[in-house]
């Protein structure tokens, strides 16, 4: 996750440099996978049905006791739709009295008033509802009729019982053009966090990857958003900007910030480093709801065992796994535009799925990366295409 305000922060008010391991990774933990709707780009593939062996209450509470006596320290409760497992809440009290950083993923549809205040009684210490842009653009993605206004007036009502609630958007060129009104929608509504993610090929987003945006519409985007994040930092108006699955950001901000303040991007440039990109495997860890563990969220069809046999704190730092050799070594070995990047160092290689699943090889260059041959310093070279799904029989999956 490349954190945009508080690395423009650090043009207004800089700080010293430090290396800080953090002591576990951010667990995602996708608890169930039922959802209520059955959205275009889901990397769980979650429908309305019940799954059959989901951890239970007692089983949840064994690992998170794990997890803690681990490092992690923070717990990102997503689904499938969280809200509609029985027990969400009790899990969740249980997660803060055990000193967890708390949040809640939903898609928001479910949050009426009552929900709402119970949210607020547990203390989450955010709550992050995707959004896939406005009105019927939104109700698109998420083929349900109306799931923009219910998810928009679940925000409110967190908003109204002093939740703190950001706005996640992926972005594909089928909603790129709602861009600048989701701007417009956190400021009007004091939303106070804004994540874009850039689409990655997994579950269904693997079906829709021709729908990723294009460089140039990717380069527009983030210019806009680095717009409208300074012109909070400069007013000393407190909205946070994260983006996410495309560490490239991390260079084209530097780029940025070379171009208008030349004078600070050293200080950036060794802040981007220390930060060193792309996490999975390392510092972003996922359980599925089965009890499955994988590098981050989008690596469901690649296990490295299930916390019902072995503890995650003996799982993670196992690298006897091929997938978990390679994402913890320091640097990453490669290939392509990527290894051959001068800014290696920032962006750490970025996204290992989208290169497996166009090439078949997890450590090949990301074929997202919006960035030129001439901005990463490396000589003309044949890029990684990226080619349309070609549907198999799996239509189950759909």
């Amino acid at each position: 996750m490349f954190r945009l305000s508080q690395f423009m922060q650090e043009l207004v008010a800089p700080t010293p440099l430090r290396h800080r391991k953090p002591p576990g990774p951010v667990v995602i933990w996708n608890l169930v996978r039922r959802c209520n709707l059955n959205c275009l780009h889901c990397y769980s593939l979650s429908t309305d049905k019940d799954f059959p062996g989901e951890l239970s209450t007692h089983e949840v509470f064994t690992v998170m006791e794990d997890l803690r006596a681990f490092g992690v320290p923070v717990l990102i409760l997503s689904g499938g739709e969280p809200l509609l497992r029985p027990d969400i809440f009790e899990i969740s009290r249980q997660a803060k009295a055990l000193g967890f950083y708390v949040g809640l993923s939903s898609n928001g549809t479910l949050i009426d008033a009552e929900m709402s205040a119970r949210i607020a009684e547990v203390g989450y210490d955010y709550v992050g509802v995707s959004l896939d842009g406005i009105g019927a653009v939104h109700d698109a993605f998420r083929r349900r009729e109306g799931a923009y206004e219910a998810a928009l007036q679940g925000i409110r009502l967190c908003r109204a019982q002093g939740v703190k609630v950001g706005l996640r958007f992926t972005m594909t060129e089928r909603n790129v053009e709602s861009l600048e009104e989701m701007l417009d929608l956190i400021d009007r509504e004091e939303i106070d966090k804004f994540y874009l993610s850039h689409l990655v090929y997994a579950g269904r987003g693997n079906r829709y990857r021709e729908d990723d945006a294009y460089h140039r519409t990717t380069r527009q985007s983030l210019d806009l958003i680095f717009e409208r994040c300074w012109d909070y930092v400069q007013r000393g108006v407190k909205k946070e900007f994260v983006t996410g699955n495309n560490d490239a950001d991390g260079v084209y901000f530097l780029n940025w910030v070379r171009r208008r303040y030349p004078d600070k991007a050293a200080h950036i440039h060794a802040k981007l480093a220390a930060w060193g990109g792309n996490a999975s495997g390392v510092n972003v860890a996922n359980i599925d709801n089965l009890g499955k563990v994988h590098p981050d969220t989008f690596w469901w069809h690649y296990d490295l065992g299930n916390v019902r046999q072995r503890p995650f704190s003996e799982i993670w730092p196992d690298t006897s796994d091929p997938i978990m050799t390679g994402l913890k070594q320091q640097p990453r070995q490669i290939k392509g535009r990527c290894g051959n990047c001068r800014h290696f160092d920032i962006c750490g290689g970025n996204t290992r799925v989208r290169a497996m699943q166009i090439t078949g090889d997890p450590w090949e260059e990301d074929p997202a990366c919006y960035l030129s041959d001439a901005e990463i310093g490396v000589s003309a070279s044949r890029r990684v295409e990226l080619t349309p799904y070609r549907k198999r029989n799996d239509a189950a999956a759909e």
